[in-house]
């Protein structure tokens, strides 16, 4: 099968090039895809660059969520069978034309969706609703400040929020994204780069919980905005890992701080979360009400295009390679 590697272990888009390797082969509880499209996702420019290695037994291909046909059903398992329509979640290997996964991590693909938009869809979906609704608790009628609101993640948060009953707030660099952001389904969006956003969430109201990509530079603001009790989840570190927090007013407005990340998670916990997403989450793909921008798509050859424009950052939505 065609794979892409990264030459000399790490290093910039260059270093990303198409090789080969033998078939992968599923053990028991495993599945095969035939990889029609993989996501694209920061995790993997770390990846590149050396600094977030595969967790123990996974591959070293990166690659975090593919779609594709079943072509392999490897012992015990019962719920899959070879042509079924799937997308799943992987602790690497997707940039590829095939990868075995633990069946329990793969979703149904709807007869609508194709494969460009599922591949999309299982890095994100798990990640908004692991940290959105079970860490951040977010219930219909509260207002979610989402920062990086026109990323992969942003704007999956968007219509996972908005199909919950919540309220958006979003904030975004430059007019367009802020535009494409409100078109998405924010109530209030936010250019970061033109005028106080402080007092404009306050006006609105303040926020319940926040999905934090951004880490440092948004620290105090976080502080400032949220409601007594509210939630803030912290996914990612773009603008720095330290940051001042008051913790005095962490206690005054009794607000939980927490964090996490998906790619580590054991086999049986992540098992749970799909299984969660299909029942909570995937109704809303099939209603339509969730069905996240594609931003550009690049055949797996060409990996290294799509590494370019995920770290230019003018991407609205998702990065998708076609095998």
């Amino acid at each position: 099968m065609r794979v892409i590697e990264i030459t000399g272990g790490a290093g910039p888009a260059e270093a990303l090039v198409l090789a080969e390797r033998p078939d992968p082969v599923p053990e028991a509880g495993q599945i095969r895809i035939r990889v029609h499209a993989s996501g694209v996702n920061r995790p993997d420019l770390l990846q590149r660059n050396g600094f977030y290695a595969p967790p123990p037994g996974a591959s070293d291909v990166l690659g975090l969520e593919v779609a594709g046909e079943v072509e392999q059903v490897g012992e015990g398992v019962t719920r899959w069978a070879v042509g079924d329509r799937v997308c799943a979640l992987l602790g690497g290997g997707g940039y590829a034309d095939q990868v075995v996964v633990d069946a329990r991590h793969a979703l149904p693909l709807p007869t609508d969706v194709d494969f460009i938009q599922a591949a999309a869809l299982p890095e994100t979906v798990c990640t908004v609703f692991a940290n959105v609704f079970e860490a951040g608790a977010l219930k219909a009628g509260e207002t979610l400040l989402i920062h990086g609101a026109t990323s992969g993640i942003g704007v999956t948060a968007i219509q996972m929020a908005k199909a919950a009953g919540a309220k958006v707030i979003a904030t975004s660099r430059g007019a367009a994204k802020s535009e494409a952001a409100r078109a998405l389904g924010a109530d209030l969006s936010l250019d970061s780069t033109a005028g106080d956003m402080t007092t404009a969430i306050r006006d609105f109201g303040g926020v319940d919980v926040v999905l934090d990509m951004l880490g440092a530079d948004y620290a105090e603001l976080n502080q400032a905005v949220l409601k007594p009790f509210g939630r803030w989840v912290i996914i990612a570190t773009l603008t720095g890992a330290l940051a001042q927090i008051d913790l005095l007013k962490l206690m005054m407005k009794r607000i939980v701080l927490t964090g996490s990340t998906l790619r580590a998670r054991p086999a049986d916990e992540k098992a749970r979360l799909i299984a969660a997403v299909q029942a909570a989450a995937w109704p809303w793909l099939v209603s339509g009400a969730l069905k996240p921008p594609i931003d550009a798509v690049f055949p797996l050859e060409q990996a290294a295009r799509a590494h370019q424009r995920l770290e230019r950052g003018d991407h609205i939505g998702k990065i998708v390679l076609t095998a």
